[in-house]
C-alpha cells in the first residue's frame, strides 16, 4: 500500500517516499549480530509493528530508521538523514531525574526546527499546547517531569515527539506496563498520524498491539515474516520467532492472541518474553 497525499486524512508537507530495508543487517558494539536479513518497506500513512522477544532486534531496527545506527550490511533507501524522525524509547531509558519541568521538555521539541538560539515564537507555543491536548498532558505544564507516574511520563514523551512534526514516528514498546486511559490514548495518536501521512514504527511483543497495525515484522535477530497481521501472526511464524509450542492446536494458520482478545473455539493465552503461557 501507497497511499498518495490526496488518499490521507489531512494534507501533509513531507515527502512521501517510503523507507526501503533492502538486506540490512547490523552489529552490537562488539561485533555481535544484533539484526540481519532485513527487507522490507516503510510507507507513508501505515503503521507499522516490529514484533520479537526481548534481545530480537526491534530496538536496533528503530535505531537504523532513526539514524542512530547504521547499517553493517545492505543499504536503507532513503537515508535515515534525508527523513525527519522522532522516537519515544522505552520507558526505563527516559531520564526522570533530571531537573525539567513539563513545560521544559515539550519545548526541546522545537530546537530542531529553530535552533538553540532563536526565539520560541507563537507558532512553537500553538504546535506545543495542541501537542500537549492531545495527549491530556496540558494540566501537567508546570509539574516537574520526574514526578510523574510512568504513564504521564509516556504521555509528555509522545507529545514532545508529536510537536517535533516529524515525518516518522518511532515508539519502543509505547504502551507496555501503561494504565488502561494511557494506552487508549497512545494507540489513538498512532492512528491519527498515520491518517496525517506519517511512517509510524513501534516495538510490541504483544499481539493485540500488533493486530492494532497495518503491518508487522517479526524479528529473532533475523527478519521471520512481513506483511499484513493476519497473514503474519501465523503459529507456525510465532513459534519460530518465539520458540513455542502451538496455542490451538496443530493449524498452521491459526493465530496467538493476546490477553484482551477472544478466539472463538479456542483459549486466549499470553506469552511473556521466555515462552511461558499464561490464562
Amino acid at each position: 500500500m501507497n497511499p498518495s497525499a490526496a488518499s490521507l486524512s489531512a494534507p501533509v508537507d513531507f515527502d512521501l517516499t517510503p523507507i526501503q530495508f533492502a538486506d540490512v543487517a547490523a552489529a552490537y558494539g562488539k561485533g555481535d549480530v544484533a539484526v540481519r536479513e532485513i527487507t522490507c518497506r516503510f510507507e507513508h500513512g501505515t503503521s507499522t509493528a516490529l514484533v520479537g522477544p526481548n534481545g530480537s532486534g526491534k530496538t536496533t531496527v528503530l535505531r537504523l530508521l532513526s539514524g542512530l545506527a547504521q547499517p553493517s550490511q545492505g543499504a536503507i533507501t532513503p537515508s535515515p538523514a534525508n527523513k525527519s524522525v522522532a522516537l519515544v524509547p522505552q520507558q526505563h531509558g527516559l531520564r526522570a531525574w533530571l531537573p525539567l519541568t513539563v513545560s521544559d521538555v515539550l519545548r526541546m521539541s522545537r530546537f530542531r526546527d529553530r535552533g538553540l538560539i532563536k526565539r520560541f515564537g507563537p507558532a512553537d507555543r500553538d504546535i506545543v499546547k495542541d501537542a500537549a491536548e492531545r495527549m491530556e498532558v496540558i494540566d501537567l505544564v508546570n509539574r516537574q517531569f520526574g514526578q510523574l507516574s510512568g504513564g504521564q511520563r509516556q504521555r509528555v514523551m509522545v507529545a514532545q515527539a508529536l510537536a517535533h512534526k516529524a515525518d516518522v514516528l518511532l515508539m519502543d514498546e509505547p504502551i507496555t506496563g501503561l494504565d488502561m486511559p494511557s494506552q487508549e490514548t497512545i494507540l489513538q495518536v498512532i492512528d491519527e498520524e498515520r491518517g496525517r501521512g506519517r511512517i509510524v514504527v513501534i516495538s510490541t511483543h504483544h499481539m493485540d498491539e500488533a493486530e492494532h497495525c497495518d503491518q508487522v515484522v517479526l524479528l529473532a535477530n533475523r527478519m521471520v515474516a512481513v506483511g499484513a497481521p493476519r497473514r503474519v501472526l501465523t503459529n507456525k511464524n510465532l513459534q519460530e520467532t518465539f520458540g513455542l509450542r502451538m496455542a490451538h492446536g496443530d493449524r498452521e494458520d491459526c493465530v496467538f492472541h493476546g490477553e484482551h482478545d477472544s478466539h472463538r473455539g479456542g483459549v486466549p493465552h499470553v506469552f511473556d518474553d521466555h515462552g511461558h503461557a499464561g490464562r
